[in-house]
């Protein structure tokens, strides 16, 4: 077996002189990156909103604009591969802000000496993803890179999403105190399944990835009449780091209840065992949902009767603002701790 990647704990972004793994990983380095130089950079009204999509009016309509790279490692794993990743990572985006997804661009970046019958199978599962979703690829672009300088095939995707005129902003600025926090299966599942695939774990059971497209489980609630107030889909950093993305746009504070978060028991055991936090590992298929408290059971009878919820929770609440940006846990034994960003890389190249 080989051994598990290694962890560290790099320096601050201000003392790099070169882009280091970790400033990839949805953690703390990662959000330096952006707010010290990509956000001042590009400043503009749409990246300061925080949010998975760009959203924009024209002609009276509301849309949402996304796009999204792929650089998973290994390109096929249990439960799916880069090509379903790419499609169903960009359709979650967009339905993150409550978007009807309608398009999609590709771009594949293809390392030289990849089995044509790799990439044949990856856009297969392109196609099939996007037809499951209702969607179409409509353009896209195509660029080889020399062998050994592109680890098999990259992907990005891009999509565009309509926003239906009865549908609120679905949006961080919306969470208010009282708010209720529900997600719509166990987490984790994703980067557990892709590190044991990629270190040749030998588990008792094969441990799938949770990829999947959420977007027509999105558009239930809404069709429900679920009053949507924020939308987050917990991918790189995990639930922990969304949270306290969320958090920081929000500033509001967040109770979590340990013993409600559904964590398989695989999963579990591997992050017992490798030293992992089940909060901070990336999923493909589960989405944070913040609304008023008064519509949980409506929600979560709707989720559970969804195959992409059947493993529905209600895990916690929005406190107050008297702590912006903090996200507190309940543990099992009535103690509590602080969660906080992931200073380096736990899980690498896990999209």
């Amino acid at each position: 077996m080989s051994q598990p990647p290694e962890l560290n704990c790099p320096l601050p972004l201000g003392q790099y002189e070169r882009i280091v793994m970790a400033h990839g990983g949805g953690g703390q380095l990662m959000q330096q990156l952006l707010d010290r130089l990509v956000q001042p950079t590009f400043d503009n009204p749409y990246l300061a909103d925080r949010h998975d999509s760009a959203v924009f009016e024209s002609g009276g309509l509301r849309y949402a604009f996304t796009t999204d790279s792929y650089v998973v490692k290994p390109l096929f794993f249990p439960g799916g591969d880069i090509g379903k990743l790419a499609v169903c990572g960009t359709l979650n985006d967009l339905a993150m802000a409550g978007a009807r997804p309608m398009f999609l661009s590709a771009a594949l970046i293809i390392e030289e000496g990849l089995p044509i019958e790799s990439l044949q199978r990856v856009l297969e599962s392109m196609a099939a993803a996007a037809r499951a979703a209702g969607v179409a690829i409509v353009t896209g672009d195509t660029k080889v890179v020399e062998r050994g300088r592109g680890d098999g095939l990259y992907i990005n995707t891009a999509g565009i999403g309509l926003i239906q005129p009865t549908t609120p902003a679905i949006h961080p600025a919306a969470v208010v105190p009282g708010d209720v926090i529900l997600i719509n299966g166990d987490i984790g599942r994703h980067g557990i399944a892709i590190m044991a695939q990629r270190e040749g774990l030998a588990l008792e059971t094969t441990l799938e990835s949770d990829c999947a497209d959420l977007s027509g489980l999105v558009a239930h609630l809404l069709d429900v009449g679920i009053d949507i107030h924020c939308l987050r889909d917990l991918t790189r950093g995990g639930l922990a780091s969304a949270l306290i993305e969320i958090t920081e746009a929000a500033r509001v504070s967040i109770q979590l209840d340990a013993p409600a978060i559904p964590v398989n028991d695989a999963v579990n055991g591997v992050c017992e065992i490798l030293g992992f936090d089940p909060l901070y590992v990336a999923n493909e298929g589960v989405m944070a949902i913040f609304m008023p408290e008064s519509q949980a059971s409506q929600a979560l009878e709707v989720l559970r009767h969804h195959p992409l919820g059947e493993n529905a929770a209600l895990i916690g609440q929005v406190t107050g603002p008297a702590s912006p940006g903090h996200v507190h846990l309940r543990t099992a034994f009535g103690t509590e701790r602080s969660l906080i960003r992931l200073s380096g890389e736990q899980l690498p190249r896990i999209c």
